[in-house]
Order: structure tokens, then sequence, then C-alpha cells
């Protein structure tokens, strides 16, 4: 059945990868093509060498089983979970039928050549024997090679085209910005109505922009966000060189092509991945939680108001941890000599901000 497996094999490596927009159509292929051979194969079983049971349980891993479920085919997730305990967490390798021969890789040696190979995506075996070299460890360029494939970890070629979530972000850090929806009920002369709000937020500074707020969110709103957010003075994107955003359709390509046109690249997530644009969700649960969900709005004015005063006070008065627990924009040092600690009021009390007077 050797034939029959390699097409789910590359499903499984082609989810691992960073997926832009070219990559999940052809994951998009990938998956029809799994359902395709499936039907081909029918209530066939399927039976899996040991190697090949480690190299899809090592993959599955990294996905879980919320992500498996959705796309294995050939197993369940509860099987490739089972083969990990079994081959991975337990270190299997045979053992029970090997004959005597060359002494086992050193745990902390293997650890060192799956590192290296992880943080290094272009180092083929010889490479990483010279490096394991310079630190004093001899192996030799088949054993590297055969501990890398036991990990399910693929050949330099394969590993070098391919781009971590956690990499990009950490290559384009200063450069990327994340972008989400969320809505506001709000009680008008019309009734309950519900408002819509778009926001963009730097990821290295965490400051937010609020791009619109409109009871009608369509195209030319959009239009004319882009406009506002490109401005040569004092738009937003300046400096800028990415947008993550999900798949809204509000995300026309009127939108995208003029972010383009001042080189800002649209980085559109796969669906189902609000973890990718983990910055964007965090801001929108924390203004509802500390804003949004604890007031009633009477109007589109009234609504705008606190998203303003949120948004002031998030930047100039909220502590952020991600930041080292510092404030967004950085406050002139008082020292401790004031003696009288002044507190400022937003939204009725609703957000409070502490400090001393300067001398």
């Amino acid at each position: 059945m050797q034939t029959g497996l390699d097409p789910f094999r590359f499903v499984i490596i082609a989810v691992a990868g960073w997926m832009n927009q070219h990559q999940q159509h052809a994951i998009d292929y990938l998956l029809e093509e799994n359902r395709v051979l499936r039907e081909l194969i029918g209530s066939r079983r399927i039976r899996f060498s040991d190697d090949q049971r480690c190299r899809l349980a090592a993959k599955a891993k990294k996905l879980g089983r919320k992500l498996l479920a959705e796309i294995a085919k050939i197993v369940t997730p509860e099987t490739l979970m089972a083969w990990h305990r079994k081959l991975i967490a337990k270190k299997y390798d045979g053992s029970a039928h090997r004959m005597p021969g060359r002494p086992r890789i050193a745990t902390g040696i293997e650890a060192l050549v799956i590192r290296m190979a992880e943080e290094n995506r272009d180092w083929g075996y010889r490479r990483i024997q010279g490096a394991l070299a310079n630190l004093g460890h001899v192996l030799a360029h088949g054993t590297i090679a055969n501990i890398l494939k036991h990990h399910g970890i693929e050949p330099a070629p394969e590993r070098s085209r391919k781009t971590t979530w956690k990499e990009f972000l950490s290559r384009h850090w200063g450069q990327i910005v994340a972008s989400d929806f969320f809505t506001v009920e709000v009680w008008t002369r019309a009734g309950l109505q519900r408002f819509v709000v778009l926001f963009f937020i730097e990821l290295s500074t965490r400051r937010v922009e609020v791009g619109g707020i409109a009871r009608v969110a369509n195209g030319l709103w959009m239009t004319q966000i882009a406009r506002n957010l490109t401005d040569a003075v004092d738009g937003f994107f300046i400096g800028k060189r990415y947008l993550i955003h999900d798949r809204d359709p509000l995300y026309t390509r009127d939108f995208l092509n003029m972010l383009a046109e001042t080189g800002v690249q649209s980085v559109k997530l796969p669906p189902r991945s609000p973890n990718l644009n983990a910055y964007a969700e965090r801001f929108v649960r924390t203004i509802k939680e500390s804003c949004l969900e604890r007031m009633i709005f009477f109007g589109e004015t009234s609504l705008r108001k606190a998203i303003a005063e949120f948004v002031a006070h998030y930047h100039l008065e909220r502590n952020h941890q991600g930041l080292g627990n510092r404030l967004i924009v950085p406050i002139e040092a008082t020292g401790e000599t004031a003696e009288t600690v002044q507190r400022r009021q937003r939204l009725g009390g609703m957000l409070n901000y502490y400090y001393r007077e300067a001398a």
C-alpha cells in the first residue's frame, strides 16, 4: 500500500508550514486529492510500517487534535496520537528485536542534532556534522540522517522551502499590522442596530488605530479607510509591509490593491485559525470586557465616544504585560516626591489611571 500513502503524507507536511494565500490553495487541492484517494481505496485496510507510523505521529503531534479532526482521513486523530505516545514519547526504536551493535547516540547529542536542524532550515546533514564537530561531537553523515528521519524532520531542501508562522512574525516583527472586525449593539431611533468596528494593531508596539465605525460596512467604506491608512503624512501604515487579516469579504480587492500600491502585502489567514491573529483577538476581548460589555449605547455618538476614550486609555494609561507591564506611550518619571496621588477617570470612573503631579 506504499503508493497510496504519499499523498496523505504531503497533506500533513503542507499544513505544518506557514500557510499564506498560495499555500492555502495548494492545501485545499491536497485535501481534495486526499478525499478522492480515500474513495478509491474504499474499505481496504492500509497497513503501515513502524517508520511510517513514526513519521505520521511526529507530524500529528505538532497539529493537535482539533486540526487533525479536520484533515486526517486515513487514520483517526486518536490513532495518530496513540502512535505518538508509543513511538515518540516512549522513544520507540524496536530495541526488543535489535541485535547487539553500535551503542545508542546520547540523548543530549540527539537533541542537539534536532535543534540545529529546526533552527537552521537550510542546513544539510554535512553542515550539521561540521557544527557538531566544532563542539567535539563526531557523528557520521548517515547517523544524522537517521536521527532526523526518526523524528519526522525532512531533509534540508524541503525544510528550507518552508517558513513557520513564528519565524515569519520574528523576522518582520516591526513591520506587521494585524486587523479584525467586531460588532456592537446600539439603541437608535430605528431600534436596536448593529454597528461594525474595524481596527488595526501594530504588533511590535500594540498601538491601535480604529479604521472606521459604521452601521453599514461596504466596499466604499473600506476604500476610504485604505486611503486614510496609507496617507503619506500620517497614515498608520507608514513603514509597514504586512497586514494580517482573516477571510472576511469586506477585505475587498480594491482595499488590498490600495495597500499593495504603497508596499503593504496582504497575509490572508487560513480558515478557522484565530490563534494566528492572537493580538487582534486579544484586543477585541480587552475592549469588550473592560468597556463595551459594561455599557448600554444610545446612538452612534455614544459608541464613538466610548471607543475613543478606551483607545486613549489603552495607549496612555493601561499597562501591557506583553510590553513588560509598561505603558505604550511612556510617561516622564516624576519620582516619589509629590505628596498626592491623582486619579484620572474616563467613562464615569470605569477606566482609572493613577499618577503623581509633576513638581
